[in-house]
């Protein structure tokens, strides 16, 4: 188990992290809006799901090969981009609407909107990083195992992240619910998801 001093500092750190606009929220808020808090929870639970996996692979050291092979994460890097700049397009090419936006009643929905949380999460080669670079600086050695240290402190990090997710999904739907009378509202948000997501592009491609 970590020290109480290293995990007061993690808490700090990734609870700033959580915080912090990216490809994930976006993600969590646009779907929130366009189909209600129940679909914005089912996103989030894809996003959990990813982080879930990069870590297992952190505490086993499978993700250290994005950082030991440079063409690894540099292709995760573009591919993150691409992604994103789909989701964009998407979003605002002429007479398109935003990937986040669906039908409250098609049946399949609702694993779509898993499968896209857990996609923008696989795709974001911060979060591989989050678990390579940062949790490794809150182990202690000689307080338990390398490995249980880990998966708490990831198990932490996602509880916090689906703790916030929560409140977030439930926010944006309440919102939608208030601005869903004025029609300019979808085109609005779809240019707003739409902007924001290929800003993301561009910083993932030009990241060092």
């Amino acid at each position: 188990m970590p020290a109480a001093s290293a995990l007061t500092a993690y808490l700090i750190v990734i609870l700033g992290l959580a915080v912090t606009p990216g490809p994930n929220m976006i993600y969590l808020i646009s779907r929130s809006i366009a189909q209600g808090r129940t679909a914005g929870i089912v996103s989030l639970g894809g996003s959990a799901l990813g982080f879930v996996v990069y870590m297992a692979c952190a505490a086993f050291g499978i993700t250290a090969l994005l950082l030991a092979v440079p063409l690894a994460f540099d292709a995760l890097r573009f591919a993150g981009a691409g992604y994103l700049l789909f989701l964009a397009w998407q979003a605002v090419r002429p007479g398109g609407r935003s990937p986040f936006e669906g039908s409250r009643h098609s049946g399949s929905r609702g694993e779509r909107v898993f499968v896209m949380g857990f996609v923008t999460t696989i795709l974001n080669p911060k979060a591989a990083l989050l678990y390579l670079a940062l949790l490794p600086q809150f182990v202690v050695p000689g307080r338990g195992s390398v490995l249980s240290q880990t998966l708490v402190l990831g198990l932490i990090h996602i509880a916090l992240n689906v703790a916030l997710g929560v409140v977030i999904a439930s926010t944006a739907s309440a919102l939608a619910a208030g601005l869903a009378k004025r029609p300019s509202w979808l085109l609005a948000q779809r240019w707003a998801m739409g902007s924001l997501l290929a800003a993301f592009s561009v910083k993932l491609v030009t990241e060092a």
